[in-house]
């Protein structure tokens, strides 16, 4: 799989391009400070790690529990679904209360939904504990990223930390199976959430002793989106609480509908009531996020939750538009090839797990790739490289059958695995770089949440084309090409961006 704010935290004035920047960061050998990226890594680990390691351990939950079938889909389901609709809450959150305060509270909150779900003695507290979880994840996961941005401000140096940031993310999610499956066959399904809370601790006394307190608009200064004066001193904003229940409404309604299509099909009410009111409630979000801007910059003093003039800068919309792209076809190509591996050929829940480790795993390869790259050319070029890696291997699964050999499939699944983790990391990087300091919360859950999105787009989509009268092969057959369709369009984005930035004349919004 699978990354919000109120008044000061998203400035009036439109960010601009050269906050996302392509031109090369100075080379520096400045070390890395290795304890608060272990702190920020650790929590993401988690978040990561969470989303594939309950998977392997459903049937054992099924019989522990006496779960049905729609219980164990939202207790695979029920972590994303909230982890969507809550991150643009989290990162105003984040903006608001102080990024570090937020990740604390985050990390609190997953590890005492984890210590839930290890004690669960139903399927409705199992998926109580699951949703809690995934709002735990919604404050960790923009913290962390604001908080990366506050403890490496060096362009360079946090090129490098979004690497090992990145790459023990990947790490997390490609171990998810394995891990899960030696926990449940060590020790049964309960340890799959034990885990978790050793790590969270480790991660709260890391972050308590290395961390900075004071990322956060404490005070921040209003600017108008067109004033070129210095910034006023006005009393503090008021907080957007129509746009957050939009928001969180609209987000979990769509991504509730998505994740229904899978298995109810996309005719089914529930599913088409559920996109209906996930778009309504955002469109309605965007009228009053609009209108409160517009308001703020007349001397209003309540702020939108997610200031529109962020998306004026059209190479962050680019950036987040790759973003949505290459989970769509990546994850929703990560789905089909476990039910591949498990359905088609027959492989055991760890078998598959090993199956797919060299596409989930690619992040100790592309995190020091990404990291000299951008070092020399900016996020942007190992940003496109990546998009065209991906869409060449996903054509590699065009060779798919029940019989082909694995080795066959090898060079399908580390071109597409390395492609989209090259490509994350320097889309991650641009982000932050393009992230106002005061908005850096809602700024990264924006981009999370597109990426969230695309995830859930993709596996729902993916899923019908697998579950058609035409047979799973000619579906996995159509999903590859759609899924290289996608990170085509985003190797587009990524060079006209890369373009568009280096060009002289090249407009600053």
């Amino acid at each position: 799989m699978p990354d919000v704010t109120s008044e000061p935290t998203l400035p009036s004035a439109p960010v601009t391009t050269a906050a996302v920047g392509d031109s090369a960061p100075p080379l520096t050998t400045a070390p890395l400070a290795a304890a608060p990226l272990a702190a920020l890594s650790l929590g993401y680990f988690l978040v990561m790690l969470d989303v594939t390691v309950v998977n392997v351990a459903v049937p054992d939950i099924r019989a522990s529990l006496h779960a049905g079938g729609s219980a164990v889909q939202w207790i695979v389901d029920g972590y994303s679904t909230l982890f969507a609709g809550l991150l643009l809450s989290g990162g105003a959150l984040a903006d608001r209360a102080g990024h570090r305060r937020t990740f604390l509270t985050g990390l609190g909150v997953f590890a005492l939904a984890s210590l839930a779900c290890a004690l669960a003695g139903s399927p409705a507290l199992l998926v109580t504990g699951r949703m809690v979880q995934g709002a735990g994840a919604a404050l960790l996961v923009p913290a962390s990223l604001g908080l990366l941005r506050a403890t490496f401000p060096d362009r360079a140096v946090r090129a490098r930390a979004v690497a090992v940031w990145g790459a023990v993310a990947a790490v997390a999610f490609g171990a998810g199976p394995v891990a899960g499956g030696l926990l449940v066959a060590a020790g049964g399904w309960r340890w799959v959430f034990w885990l978790n809370l050793p790590v969270a601790a480790l991660a709260v006394v890391l972050t308590l002793r290395h961390l900075p307190s004071s990322t956060g608009p404490e005070r921040h200064r209003l600017k108008g989106p067109r004033s070129k004066g210095p910034r006023s001193t006005g009393p503090r904003p008021k907080a957007d609480p129509l746009g957050q229940l939009l928001g969180v409404v609209g987000l979990v309604a769509l991504a509730t509908g998505l994740n229904e299509a899978g298995t109810r099909g996309w005719s089914s009410p529930l599913v088409l009531a559920a996109i209906g009111l996930g778009l309504a409630a955002l469109v309605a979000f965007a009228a009053v996020e609009r209108a409160l801007e517009t308001r703020l910059s007349a001397g209003g003093r309540r702020a939108p939750l997610l200031a529109p003039s962020l998306f004026r800068s059209r190479s962050f919309t680019a950036t987040a538009v790759v973003g949505l792209l290459i989970s769509l076809g990546y994850y929703g190509m990560l789905f089909l090839a476990t039910l591949y591996f498990q359905q088609e050929r027959g492989f055991s829940a760890l078998a598959t797990g090993l199956a797919l480790l060299p596409s989930v795993c690619t992040g100790l390869v592309a995190a020091p790739l990404f990291a000299r790259v951008a070092a020399r050319t900016g996020t942007y070029a190992p940003m496109a490289a990546g998009l065209v890696l991906g869409a060449t291997g996903f054509l590699g699964w065009l060779a798919a059958g029940p019989r082909t050999p694995y080795p066959v499939l090898l060079f399908a699944l580390v071109a597409t695995g390395l492609g989209q983790t090259l490509t994350a990391l320097a889309a991650t990087a641009a982000i932050v770089d393009a992230a106002p300091p005061e908005g850096a919360g809602v700024a990264t859950a924006v981009f999370n949440v597109f990426r969230q999105v695309g995830s859930t787009v993709g596996v729902a989509l993916f899923g019908t084309f697998a579950t058609a009268a035409s047979g799973f092969t000619t579906g996995l057959h159509v999903s590859a090409g759609v899924a290289a369709a996608a990170f085509a369009t985003g190797a587009v984005l990524a060079v006209t961006t890369r373009r568009r930035m280096n060009t002289p004349t090249a407009e600053q919004n």
